[in-house]
């Protein structure tokens, strides 16, 4: 979370095409806060894309765009949730199509779990690079926490459950501990970054 992720993926596919080459963007229907098919950053700048369901075959989907035109490469935001087997898939978009796929997600849950997709993008993937942002106290922020209308952390609830920053809050580890343990929660003001940097 707000490590810029779809800021990149859509300067990349902005690149290739600025060189005239094309992309595909690929966007699960579950997130469609910023509008169906879209893929937006919080900069403000946004992109056309397909969207995609659990149930849909990521590889043939891809070759059909291939049958119309040339691909140079493949970008999926919100990555964390494809299925274990549309990782597969991607992966045979790779070595057998020849074409170049690139997945922007989150590793893990509010519950410090991994996302399937994820679990599997980690186990399969060619190279694997960390997006960066930062915690409250200045630390590297790793994980990420649910929060509620007053910035009070929540432990329990679905997996999936789409937001942004009203929803979820970038943290370091320690911090996302604290965030995850009954007694530091209620004692923790999630909504004030300077007591937090204080403690």
């Amino acid at each position: 979370m707000n490590a810029g992720k779809s800021t990149i993926l859509l300067q990349s596919s902005y690149n290739y095409r600025e060189r005239g080459m094309n992309t595909l963007i690929l966007t699960p229907e579950l997130d469609s806060r910023f509008g169906v098919g879209k893929v937006s950053s919080r900069i403000g700048i946004e992109a056309d894309a397909i969207v995609f369901n659990q149930v849909d075959n990521l590889h043939r989907q891809i070759e059909t765009e291939l049958q119309r035109a040339p691909l140079h490469c493949v970008f999926v935001d919100e990555a964390q949730f494809l299925t274990a087997k549309q990782v597969r898939q991607l992966s045979d978009v790779a070595d057998h199509l020849g074409v170049p796929v690139m997945c922007y997600g989150l590793r893990t849950d509010f519950q410090g779990k991994l996302f399937d997709g994820s679990m599997q993008l980690l186990a399969w993937a060619d190279v694997l690079t960390e997006v960066k942002t930062i915690c409250h106290c200045g630390r590297k922020a790793t994980m990420v926490l649910r929060i509620d209308q007053h910035g009070a952390p929540i432990q329990q609830g679905d997996q999936v459950q789409i937001g942004g920053n009203e929803r979820y809050l970038s943290v370091c580890r320690q911090h996302f501990k604290q965030g995850m343990t009954s007694r530091q929660s209620a004692e923790l003001p999630f909504d004030d970054p300077q007591s937090l940097k204080n403690r």
